[in-house]
């Protein structure tokens, strides 16, 4: 009866993770490493944290859409966004044991889809400091 939400729940998904390989894909080729995918805690989730040349560990936010129509895209990271964020990053470093080193927070627009071809991608760095 209410089948359409859950079909385009999974094509959220599908974008989502196609958008965060795109945002992997143009990180490394700007010379950053692959920490992790996907962190999450109670209280935040990070979809990408990366390390840059100066050793500085880069929390990445990663937003996919197929288009604009309606708001930029940017405006989906949000203060309550943002402190979610905070949290999870907290979180990574004191799993992982990881002090006294530079922390940035990066985000990465996605625009396409996997059938368009290739994407737009749009990087923001140090989008907010904690």
């Amino acid at each position: 009866m209410f089948s359409r939400g859950r079909k385009a729940s999974n094509h959220t998904e599908s974008l989502g993770s196609w958008g965060e390989a795109q945002a992997e894909r143009f990180l490394k080729k700007g010379g950053l490493k692959t920490l992790a995918r996907n962190v999450s805690c109670r209280s935040g989730e990070i979809d990408l944290v990366m390390v840059d040349a100066e050793r500085a560990v880069v929390f990445v936010e990663v937003k996919t859409r197929a288009c604009e129509t309606f708001a930029p895209t940017e405006e989906a990271i949000h203060y309550g966004k943002r402190q979610r964020m905070i949290r999870a990053a907290r979180y990574f470093l004191a799993a992982h044991h990881i002090e006294d080193r530079p922390l940035r927070f990066d985000a990465v627009i996605v625009l396409g889809t996997p059938e368009s071809g290739h994407p737009q991608v749009r990087h923001y760095e140090n989008i907010f400091t904690p």
